[in-house]
């Protein structure tokens, strides 16, 4: 089986002085291997054509055969790096906490720790009998998350 860090180590060469970088890479039993990339901006597929073959003409076909996807993280996929949380501030995201709770708001600020959402909650009010609608700003560590995704509004 191929070593995925190879793979990764080669990838993250050629992708040197570009805004690309790698999400993740999973190789199957069967020597099948997918290296996920994202970028600062957008990923096209030119980009990951290219990349792909700057990888397969590093390793020798006849020692290693492998067959290799290079694909771009896609809109419904887990956020898995900083920069990803970093380029979704401003956009509405979907979280899941350990504990289960599902949270859909607006992703405000994201640094080493964690993330900061924005999002209405009903709470009581003082002098008022029913609970209303209010924004709230909460911190969670990303020890208490389980998953982040970009969240896409069809209404």
């Amino acid at each position: 089986m191929i070593d995925t860090k190879k793979i990764v180590d080669v990838a993250e060469q050629n992708m040197e002085g570009t805004d690309l970088f790698v999400v993740g890479c999973t190789c199957s039993h069967a020597n099948e291997v997918e290296l996920t990339i994202d970028s600062d901006t957008s990923v096209g597929i030119d980009a990951c054509v290219e990349l792909s073959r700057r990888i397969e003409a590093c390793f020798d076909r006849e020692e290693e055969d492998f067959s290799l996807t290079v694909a771009s993280a896609g809109i419904g996929s887990e956020l898995k790096h900083l920069r990803q949380y970093k380029k979704l501030i401003g956009s509405p995201v979907e979280v899941l906490l350990l504990s289960g709770v599902k949270i859909t708001a607006r992703l405000d600020e994201a640094n080493e720790e964690g993330i900061t959402l924005s999002y209405e909650e009903k709470q009581a009010v003082e002098g008022r009998k029913r609970k209303e609608l209010v924004t709230v700003t909460r911190r969670y560590p990303f020890v208490q998350i389980k998953w982040t995704r970009e969240w896409l509004d069809f209404k």
